[in-house]
């Protein structure tokens, strides 16, 4: 009977020591932190839990300064040189998601502040940064994110200067100081009259356009126009419901 009561209180002193272990990630609470690096537009070291570890910035991507097999990318020391500037301008703390704290790579995933307003959304406005990498669940701030890039993209600021400079795969060297971005902005009189179809992509990465007589229609902001459903379906859009 003695042995049993041993073992008994053994096991509930180990399970409150494995439920201390685990993490809570489901918090928008922001943990002050040093950092010791700027490594590029995307990536940080600091001193996490008594440790200099390497974060990767969350839902955002930007140019690259130093990559093994892409070199240095247009704007990549702008964004380095940007992110630097806003790290050492105060206080910084990060922000976990709910999902993965960590990538293939063993950085840590967090939201970036600066006396409390968000990096990631700073970079991504003026242009020096693109929406990408989205991995649900860590996707708390897309929509905030994905806003601040429309308005980068009508600006014609940073990466969106040039056309297909920024693309869904990265950043294409080969296109930076070509072409001039066409102004995608729905008000700024660039859609011809015959082409009223709206290519949206979603938060998802779902390529879905949209006609006049769909409900969504008015609320959609589109990414792409078309002149028929047939060029929609040729740029790997579908239809609503579909």
């Amino acid at each position: 009977m003695k042995l049993k009561v041993i073992l008994l209180a053994l096991f509930f002193l180990s399970g409150c020591g494995m439920v201390e272990s685990i993490d809570t990630p489901n918090t928008t609470d922001q943990i002050d932190v040093e950092v010791t690096q700027v490594i590029d537009g995307d990536t940080i070291k600091i001193i996490y839990e008594g440790e200099e570890v390497t974060v990767r910035y969350l839902l955002m991507d930007t140019p690259e300064t130093n990559h093994p097999r892409l070199g240095e990318q247009p704007l990549g020391k702008d964004a380095t040189e940007e992110n630097k500037r806003i790290i050492e301008s105060g206080d910084v703390s990060i922000e976990f998601d709910v999902g993965d704290r960590f990538d293939d790579y063993d950085r840590l995933l967090a939201y970036i502040y600066v006396d409390g307003e968000s990096v990631q959304e700073q970079m991504i406005r003026v242009g020096l940064a693109r929406v990408a990498y989205v991995f649900p669940p860590n996707t708390r701030y897309l929509e905030q994110f994905e806003q601040a890039e429309q308005l980068a993209k009508e600006n014609k600021v940073g990466i969106w200067q040039y056309e297909n400079y920024s693309t869904d795969r990265g950043f294409n060297a080969d296109a930076y100081g070509q072409e001039p971005a066409a102004n995608t902005s729905p008000s700024a009189g660039q859609q011809p009259d015959e082409c009223n179809i709206k290519g949206n992509i979603n938060r998802n990465g779902n390529k879905i356009y949209h006609l006049p007589s769909d409900s969504s229609y008015e609320q959609t902001n589109p990414e792409e126009w078309f002149c028929s459903e047939q060029d929609a379906q040729d740029a790997g859009f579908r239809g609503v419901g579909q």
